[in-house]
């Protein structure tokens, strides 16, 4: 009998005002498609916190800075042992420039660097490869700063046409920023000796002002990374257009806190557009569908996606549309606590989400509770989709 392969092993090098996006979009995407991933951080243990820092473009000469989620580690530096993970993954924001000058964070790297282990390393993160002495005669690129970094460094610098660019040169996968993702990840999952299989499917985001941040972009960058056709539209608003995002975190409140996130970019317009063309739908939570649940034209549309017993996956707020829309009656769903009413109150039978990352799959639903079950919602929804990731 042939044994059963070992699953892939990943560690993730996280640092204070590591880029919010950089961090927690690969981190959950791997997981969601069965890789095992360790996030650390010098200094700190399992069940500590990095903070977390939201880059973007805001028509300044660079980019702008506000605070983002509290990044929760899942393992301890001081015990990780480089020969036990197939692969290393290093965020950028500012974290890099301080973690470049630590000599265990060095030390790691070049342990990786030398047996040819993959490593990937998006934006800043370059910074850390370029002290590692990683780069020396190999193809890399990076967020356009770094380039005199990694060209004093010896490296062979790609200038990035956008800022979704990547690089591939051997084991070193680099990525400008985040919005190289999805085909970041996949060269990581490449890289990893994953294959994906099913991913000739046709996916709609249903959007709105204020949904919340992780819940709207890990998604819809995983089911990319998948090389799904992904489409994101909102109400009274068409491609191109951007909707503003809230980071929701558990801070020790007695609600969850929010903050200002980055501004999502839409990919299609909603009037006009033709459910019959998509395969499945993803509803973010958030604050938007308070009000998306009030729009008629919104209702209408998951009403033909629940009807049509496609793929519905809904997370955290979410379920207040699906609530508004009658199709929960009878159905069994979870969804953030504070939710429950609308889902009683619609005929649903209530999953307790205990812990909070629990989601439910009942028929050609899948419901979540909030942004640290994606891993579970993500893997729940591919079933649906017969989308596949092996290894």
């Amino acid at each position: 009998m042939a044994s059963a392969k070992a699953q892939k092993r990943v560690l993730l090098l996280c640092g204070d005002y590591m880029e919010d996006y950089e961090a927690m979009v690969p981190f959950q995407a791997l997981l969601a498609f069965g890789v095992s991933v360790d996030a650390v951080c010098p200094g700190k243990k399992a069940g500590e916190v990095c903070r977390t820092a939201v880059h973007q473009s805001s028509g300044h000469q660079t980019y702008s800075e506000s605070r983002g989620h509290n990044f929760a580690l899942n393992a301890t530096f001081d015990e990780i042992e480089s020969a036990k993970y197939d692969g290393l993954v290093i965020p950028g924001g500012r974290a890099p420039e301080y973690l470049a000058m630590d000599a265990s964070v060095i030390d790691l790297v070049r342990d990786f660097s030398n047996s040819r282990k993959p490593i990937a390393s998006i934006c800043h993160g370059q910074l850390i490869l370029a002290a590692a002495g990683s780069v020396e005669g190999r193809k890399c690129t990076a967020y356009p700063p770094v380039k005199p970094v990694l060209i004093a460094a010896g490296a062979h610098w790609v200038e990035p046409e956008t800022m979704a660019a990547c690089v591939v040169d051997g084991n070193i996968i680099t990525a400008a920023t985040y919005e190289g993702h999805p085909e970041f990840i996949r060269h990581i999952v490449k890289a990893l000796g994953g294959t994906i299989t099913g991913s000739d499917r046709r996916i709609l985001f249903l959007c709105g002002d204020y949904m919340e941040d992780y819940e709207v972009t890990v998604p819809f960058q995983s089911l990319q990374a998948l090389e799904c056709h992904v489409d994101a539209v909102c109400p009274k608003k068409k491609a191109g257009d951007t909707c503003p995002t809230a980071i929701h975190d558990f801070e020790g409140d007695q609600t969850y806190s929010e903050k200002p996130g980055h501004n999502f970019v839409l990919t299609a317009k909603f009037e006009g557009l033709e459910a019959s063309k998509y395969d499945a739908l993803v509803i973010p939570g958030g604050r938007a569908p308070e009000y998306l649940a009030l729009d008629d034209s919104v209702i209408a549309l998951v009403k033909d996606f629940m009807e049509t017993k496609k793929p519905v996956a809904s997370i955290c707020h979410g379920q207040q549309i699906l609530a508004a829309a009658n199709v929960l009656k009878g159905r069994k769903c979870t969804a953030y606590p504070a939710v429950k009413l609308n889902v009683v109150l619609s005929g649903a039978t209530w999953l307790e989400p205990d812990p909070i990352d629990r989601c439910f799959t009942d028929g050609n639903l899948v419901t979540g509770a909030a942004w640290p079950g994606h891993p579970e919602f993500i893997s729940q929804f591919m079933t649906l989709l017969g989308v596949r990731v092996s290894f």
